[in-house]
């Protein structure tokens, strides 16, 4: 499934923003990763590590301060056309209804409508949402909302799917199935996919790699491959590799903890 050559190369990248006040703030600092095509990759770590400075360094939406971003070889330098994003707030438009919600990448790239409205239904059948093409976001309920969300991102057909905690706001058992239903999404699409998330658990639960983030200046502490195998399920909590695994990455936030405690004393 999983392609073993770089598709998304970020190289020591280092992000420094200006505040208000003039003092300049490291986000990143020498964030270096390889991501090959098709993959599932979560990024994780604490508050402020810059996991989602480093969606945007991949979006093209903020351009590293010193090092490289590349996808299939071309540097990032600008937004480009073959990534789709999902956030954690689905950012509706209240007056449109979910067909037209879906189809706004499509006016906006100016793509033939008629192969966009077919693409559109196509996308709503895929997330589960056959039937309400003609309702209005106020009608559905918070997963539907990010379900529509899921398939505007995927309108133009892009090849990577960049989503910042989709499910951060959901209730947990929504969120449980979100997760299960967006990893049928990903098989059926075949996109490679970078996932934000705090949830140790969800990181686990959709990913082939794992990608655990320092504490601001943020960079790469370790990437664990995930090797349970797919498809998965609500019983994968369960497998003896998924509890191995949640045990190591919780004790890499126990050691962020006893390294923030140890700066606080000093």
């Amino acid at each position: 499934m999983v392609s073993s050559g770089p598709f998304i190369e970020i190289d020591r990248a280092k992000k420094i923003f200006r505040s208000r006040s003039g003092d300049l703030l490291e986000a990143l600092a020498d964030v270096t990763i390889e991501i090959p095509i098709k993959p599932f990759l979560c990024v994780v770590g604490p508050s402020g590590c810059g996991k989602s400075t480093l969606l945007r360094l991949i979006a093209g939406l903020e351009i590293a301060s010193s090092g490289e971003v590349r996808i299939d070889g071309t540097q990032v330098r600008a937004p480009r056309r073959d990534i789709g994003l999902v956030f954690q707030t689905p950012v509706l438009l209240p007056w449109r209804t979910v067909l037209y919600n879906v189809l706004v990448p499509a006016e906006v790239l100016k793509l033939d409508r008629i192969w966009a409205r077919q693409r559109a239904g196509e996308l709503l059948e895929l997330v589960g949402l056959q039937g309400f093409a003609d309702r209005y976001p106020n009608e559905l309920s918070g997963g539907m909302r990010q379900r529509v969300a899921i398939a505007r991102s995927l309108m133009h057909d892009p090849r990577i799917l960049l989503m910042d905690e989709p499910f951060g706001a959901l209730d947990a058992l929504t969120r449980d199935a979100m997760n299960l239903e967006l990893l049928r999404i990903w098989q059926a699409s075949g996109k490679t996919v970078v996932f934000v998330t705090h949830s140790i658990e969800e990181a686990l639960l959709l990913a082939d790699r794992v990608a655990v983030m320092t504490p601001r200046p943020g960079s790469i502490r370790e990437l664990i491959d995930v090797s349970l195998k797919r498809p998965r399920s609500a019983k994968s909590r369960t497998d003896p590799t998924f509890v191995a695994l949640a045990d190591r990455l919780r004790g890499h936030f126990s050691q962020v903890q006893d390294e923030a405690d140890a700066a606080l004393v000093r």
